[in-house]
């Protein structure tokens, strides 16, 4: 499949060939006609010359002259007549020739103008297959297989994980309740001395010995306190 993009810049190239050619013809049989018109002037002119001739014979009796001359005066104006009618030839392939370039001028601008949008919509038009293709070519639902095993194996992973995970926490509560079990011994001994320790601090303390000396001194002191 040919390249849309190359094709549009191919044809804007053969247009502008073409133009060129268009061109080039229209000034070669505008140059003709130029010639043709100067050649039919000039049979015009040498026919009236002729003409001049036949009479001048005519007025000095040189009657075979004056017909010689006429002779020459009819075969211009034939040539003249002939010239005309290949000038309107011509002036008909000039008109033709110009309507023709001016409306390939005309295409060329409209295509230079579009150009850039062919090519765009080429582009899109391309890479909008390519994708297609691709598309096409993806085996959607051997995927979504893989997928789905994919899944599998990780909700398989996850419960391996969790039952891992409970039998670490069994192992660290059996562990738990073993301390405790040692700790709630420690707590029973520190109670039981507690409980030693405030039995042996209620029991009545015996008396120190009482000196009377030391009585009587100690009464003189309070009722001199008492009343100075």
């Amino acid at each position: 499949m040919e390249d849309p993009e190359k094709l549009i810049n191919q044809t804007m190239t053969d247009m502008q060939s073409d133009l060129v050619k268009v061109r080039q013809a229209y000034a070669e049989v505008a140059a003709s006609q130029k010639r043709l018109e100067k050649q039919r002037q000039q049979a015009q002119v040498t026919a009236s010359e002729w003409y001049k001739r036949a009479q001048l014979a005519l007025q000095r009796g040189e009657e075979g002259l004056a017909r010689e001359a006429l002779v020459r005066k009819k075969q211009q104006e034939e040539m003249a007549k002939s010239l005309e009618e290949q000038l309107a030839l011509q002036t008909d392939n000039m008109n033709k020739l110009y309507s023709s370039m001016q409306q390939l001028e005309v295409k060329i601008n409209e295509a230079r103008a579009k150009k850039d949008q062919y090519i765009a919509r080429a582009r899109t038009a391309k890479t909008s297959q390519k994708v297609n293709e691709m598309l096409g070519s993806v085996n959607t639902s051997s995927a979504l297989e893989a997928f789905e095993r994919m899944k599998s194996k990780v909700e398989e992973l996850e419960a391996s994980a969790e039952a891992s995970a409970g039998m670490i926490g069994s192992g660290d509560a059996n562990l738990e309740r073993q301390f405790q079990a040692l700790e709630g011994t420690s707590v029973d001994d520190e109670l039981s001395q507690l409980k030693r320790s405030l039995e042996s601090s209620s029991r009545p303390k015996s008396l120190p010995f009482q000196d009377p000396n030391v009585e009587a001194e100690l009464d003189r002191m309070k009722r001199e306190r008492d009343y100075p």
